[in-house]
């Protein structure tokens, strides 16, 4: 890491390392040597090397020759991210008791990473304010990248210590529930933000679905909203699929001019929270057969805290989509957004049932994953579907024959709408069936 910032040598106060120093630091992935090739009021440059024993990383019972033959000591990953954080670790908290204001100024730096996994470097460092350079080394996965910028030193620490297990893909040691905790600490203040959020908590926590829903959650209470829906603020403002999503929807109840409105598997209630925000839907009703959900969707409507007017327009309901409930008859409209694919196959003549004929909305909105896009997501591993409690993902035709047939069964007339970014073979990762009934008072 090199500073101009004058008088450069600065740089030493800010990591708490005396530029005039070579030290070493005994870490669990290795000896960490920090020193200063270059350290003058013009320019100072800070070193981190890590002198990793690959034997020490294997020892123990059942390792192979080729845990021992691999890239761990020679590329830069977690176990250069372990010592980032214990060498730099007060450093990356912003704390300076001698020079306070500096640790909270941004100053130029140039940091350059050897050896490192550079397929994804552009995408995660330039919204963080990097300009990103890659020198490649022929055909190998492997490069040199080089960042420039200006920023507060612990942000650039932070930074680092997240992104460069994301780029190598892999961690040398289990992923724990406290990793979850780890993510969240380094990267207050500009994770939630990121346009990748999703890509870089996936892969910082190993794919490991459980901490990387838990992670998201507790990213969306930093602003009160739900993980899918927080903007990017630090570089040009990408829209996530599940905002699309809910605009979408959204737009066709405005365009039917629908007033009273069914949320059918509302879950935690993150339709509810936008459809509450539209003055022109007067009443508005969530259903779920999990209690738990209900509790979650009162919570972050702050049912407990609404003005009357508002907490009047909305009610909670407790109940299965594939049993016939007669109080969910007479509303405008109904949506089951990414709910279908929920239910198992046999259950879905009983949901046709309990929503087309017994509450039969004048108009009904259905969203489901569109299976043909998923290679396209760089997340999800080949032949996997996007949530572990998906009974099936259908495509585009498959979904037209389900809701064709629907449609001429019900008496309603359906119609198709893409939602996210379309592509030219695959389609859009979302589709949606609009159903409305022939049968118009």
């Amino acid at each position: 890491m090199t500073t101009t910032h004058r008088p450069a040598t600065d740089l030493g106060h800010l990591l708490h390392k005396h530029p005039d120093r070579a030290q070493s630091f005994t870490t669990s992935s290795g000896v960490a040597h920090v020193f200063y090739p270059k350290a003058t009021d013009e320019e100072c440059t800070v070193a981190l090397l890590l002198e990793v024993d690959p034997v020490a990383l294997v020892r123990g019972p059942g390792s192979t020759l080729t845990q021992y033959v691999n890239d761990r000591p020679y590329a830069a990953g977690s176990l250069l991210t372990v010592a980032l954080g214990s060498v730099f670790r007060t450093a990356m908290n912003g704390r300076s008791d001698r020079y306070p204001e500096l640790a909270r100024t941004a100053i130029p730096l140039v940091v350059r990473v050897p050896a490192v996994p550079h397929r994804l470097a552009q995408r995660l460092f330039a919204p963080l304010g990097w300009d990103v350079a890659i020198t490649g080394h022929g055909e190998s996965r492997y490069g040199d990248v080089t960042l420039t910028g200006t920023l507060k030193v612990s942000d650039a620490l932070r930074h680092l210590y997240v992104l460069l297990p994301v780029l190598d893909g892999g961690k040398h040691y289990w992923v724990a529930a406290d990793e979850v905790d780890k993510l969240l600490k380094a990267g207050d203040g500009w994770l939630a933000a990121h346009p990748d959020k999703e890509l870089i908590t996936t892969r910082y926590l190993a794919r490991k679905r459980p901490l990387v829903v838990s992670a998201l959650e507790r990213l969306a209470d930093v602003d009160e909203v739900e993980p899918e829906e927080l903007d990017n603020a630090l570089a040009e403002p990408k829209i996530s699929l599940a905002a699309q999503r809910k605009d979408a929807v959204i737009g066709v109840l405005k365009d039917v001019r629908a007033k009273r409105v069914l949320d059918l598997g509302c879950g935690g209630g993150a339709l509810l929270r936008a459809l509450v925000q539209e003055p022109e839907f007067t009443e508005i009703c969530g259903v779920d057969v999990s209690a738990k959900a209900l509790q979650e969707a009162a919570r972050k409507l702050r049912l407990d805290r609404v003005p009357d007017g508002v907490r009047e327009r909305i009610t909670l309901r407790q109940s299965a989509l594939t049993y016939a409930d007669a109080a969910l008859a007479g509303y405008d409209a109904a949506v089951l957004m990414e709910v279908v694919e929920h239910v198992d196959p046999s259950r879905l003549p009983a949901l046709e049932h309990s929503v087309f004929v017994v509450a039969k909305p004048r108009t009904v909105l259905v969203t489901t994953p569109n299976v043909e896009y998923n290679p396209l997501f760089d997340t999800l591993p080949e032949g996997q579907p996007r949530h572990s409690d998906h009974r099936f993902e259908w495509t585009r035709a498959e979904f037209a024959q389900w809701a064709g047939g629907v449609a001429a069964r019900r008496g309603y007339e359906v119609r198709y709408l893409p939602i996210g970014p379309e592509d030219a073979e695959r389609g859009a990762p979302t589709q949606m069936a609009v159903f409305t009934s022939k049968d118009v008072n």
